[in-house]
């Protein structure tokens, strides 16, 4: 499931994303922590998924599963979303929108019904054309890797989408070059192709999660847009999540983790 790997990127992630030791030893150091959590990425993830399935209006339901998580990690625009009266778009290309969108690439069986509900779950806040490409390119990679798509099918594809010419950390660049000259990038241009590249990169779902790691970066946000295609490629995570999920999830984002159609 690739919204499971979302999740569990995000969670892994929330250690390093604003506290990363200058010396962290990522090939060694542990996955969960104590100092793990679920973040806005889980909530919004899990929030889509709940729209979704339940054919509900999709601003409505984020702005409703997301009013129960108001110190989960919002950015200031988004927050005011949320919490706001103005119930439209703001023109962000935040990458947002494209952690959010796992569940569309798992559910969707067409791909051009994968890229038109990726574009729908981006443009309630996210209509910049390069919000929107974030979601649409993440979703697609997520049923790239779901029907068994190469990694470098994969890579050329994102390339495709990012060349590099254009993109300062395009797919192109390998985790060697990443790890000396990525900077801090909430955009989605910043995110998708570095994450994808770390999954490119990886042998393994935990090998992703590793190369996630070694980025001085938005490590919850970069392992939840890049975790679903890596627990889909895989075929799982290499190890039991329910212990994991249960032990960080509450009870309302556990439920909604486990909401099938008609449920």
């Amino acid at each position: 499931m690739a919204v499971i790997g979302a999740v569990l990127g995000d969670i892994a992630g929330s250690q390093f994303e604003f506290h990363r030791p200058a010396d962290l030893d990522w090939k060694n150091c542990r996955i969960f922590t104590e100092k793990c959590r679920f973040t806005d990425d889980t909530v919004m993830t899990l929030a889509v998924k709940k729209a979704v399935l339940e054919n509900t209006d999709l601003a409505k339901t984020m702005r409703e599963v997301g009013r129960y998580y108001p110190n989960s990690g919002y950015g200031r625009k988004f927050y005011q979303w949320i919490y706001g009266k103005k119930s439209g778009p703001y023109n962000s290309f935040g990458n947002g929108s494209a952690m959010r969108v796992s569940f569309v690439g798992e559910y969707y069986e067409k791909l051009e019904d994968v890229a038109a509900m990726a574009e729908k779950t981006a443009a309630v806040s996210h209509d910049h054309p390069e919000g929107i490409k974030g979601a649409v390119v993440t979703a697609v990679c997520i049923w790239m890797a779901r029907h068994g798509k190469s990694r470098q099918q994969i890579f050329d594809y994102v390339l495709e989408q990012y060349p590099a010419d254009r993109y300062e950390y395009s797919i192109d660049k390998s985790m060697d070059e990443l790890e000396h000259i990525y900077k801090w990038n909430e955009t989605c241009m910043g995110s998708v192709p570095p994450a994808m590249r770390c999954f490119y990169e990886s042998d393994s779902y935990e090998s992703f999660l590793r190369n996630v790691f070694r980025l001085k970066c938005d490590s919850d946000t970069l392992a939840a847009i890049g975790g679903p295609v890596a627990e889909e490629y895989y075929h799982g995570v290499g190890f039991d999540p329910e212990p994991v999920l249960q032990r960080y999830l509450d009870e309302r984002m556990y439920g909604i983790l486990k909401m099938r159609d008609g449920k």
